[in-house]
């Protein structure tokens, strides 16, 4: 079982920065493969990226891809989506999620294991 809980959300214009951290409970961070997910208003939530607990790779959706890194501290239990260059369409909660051994899923349901959710909200 692992708690994680996100934070780092906020205001901010098109074109600036946020990094978002998600802290996990437990002493074994290191082996679960961790994700980040967004869900705008009256839209599915989709995929952003994710980072392998083995080899460290990491994917990212295309919409993101080139403006967004996602990478952990294993000894802080944390996970981080650094998001730059943030455009209006980017507006959603932003939720991390987690899978004990897990292969680089894109995928909701191949996660056992979610935060509550940080607001980022990108003003044009």
């Amino acid at each position: 079982q692992v708690q994680l809980v996100e934070s780092g959300g906020g205001l901010v214009q098109s074109g600036g920065s946020l990094r978002l951290s998600c802290a996990a409970s437990g002493r074994t961070f290191s082996t679960y493969t961790m994700g980040w997910f967004r869900q705008a208003p009256g839209k599915e939530r989709q995929f952003v990226a994710v980072l392998t607990w083995s080899s460290g790779t990491t994917y990212y959706a295309d919409s993101v891809k080139g403006r967004f890194t996602i990478s952990r501290d294993n000894s802080k239990n944390t996970v981080y989506l650094q998001m730059n260059s943030l455009k209006p369409e980017d507006t959603a909660v932003y939720y991390c999620a987690a899978k004990k051994y897990g292969l680089g899923s894109l995928e909701i349901y191949a996660y056992d294991y979610w935060g509550q959710g940080t607001q980022v909200t990108v003003s044009s």
